[in-house]
């Protein structure tokens, strides 16, 4: 097994939802995991301290990403071009690998209650993310919660349009976080 060949972890992520979409979260092992990735156990612990956590694997640098973008907005910005500013950062590191990830990434969570689950954890991490930087630009806490949502709701719902888009067509990942954002405001100045 090659335990040092660059690029581990995303081998071990994308084994790792390969295998519970074809067999299931809970059919799947560790070792399984690994064994497809070719990397041995003790490099899976490396990077993972269970199977669980290969959902989340990179939350808190796309956390972290979608915060420093917030902070970097203008000024003057309203808090939805903060956030906007926020998920063109974090939608910038998103390459090909992610983009094929999506699809199989949806299957796998479909099928797991346990990974419905953690993916529900990383929303709410996300959205926390966002709030925060928010509040420290002074956004009063209700604004700032509401317009963190509407950021999660927005890379999510662009995520999933982009990576089922074709990949030769698709383009960056940012256009459609953006157009997403854009139709959440328009449906939200529509409630009244």
């Amino acid at each position: 097994m090659a335990r040092w060949e660059p690029g581990a972890r995303e081998r071990l992520v994308l084994a790792a939802v390969d295998l519970f979409t074809e067999q299931g979260y809970d059919a799947t092992t560790v070792a399984q995991i690994a064994e497809q990735a070719g990397v041995t156990r003790s490099t899976f612990f490396r990077y993972f301290p269970d199977k669980r956590d290969l959902l989340v694997a990179g939350q808190e640098a796309l956390s972290l990403l979608l915060a420093e973008g917030i902070a970097e907005a203008p000024p003057e910005a309203s808090p939805l071009e903060a956030v906007a500013a926020g998920l063109e950062r974090a939608s910038s590191t998103m390459g090909p690998m992610n983009h094929d990830l999506g699809p199989r990434l949806k299957a796998a969570v479909a099928a797991s209650t346990e990974l419905q689950e953690r993916d529900a954890l990383k929303s709410v991490g996300l959205a926390a993310a966002m709030t925060t930087a928010l509040a420290a630009r002074g956004v009063p806490g209700p604004v700032a919660q509401l317009a963190g949502e509407l950021g999660v709701l927005a890379f999510k719902r662009g995520y999933a349009e982009w990576s089922e888009a074709d990949r030769d067509s698709a383009g960056d990942l940012a256009p459609y976080t953006l157009a997403a954002l854009d139709d959440l405001r328009a449906a939200s100045a529509s409630l009244g």
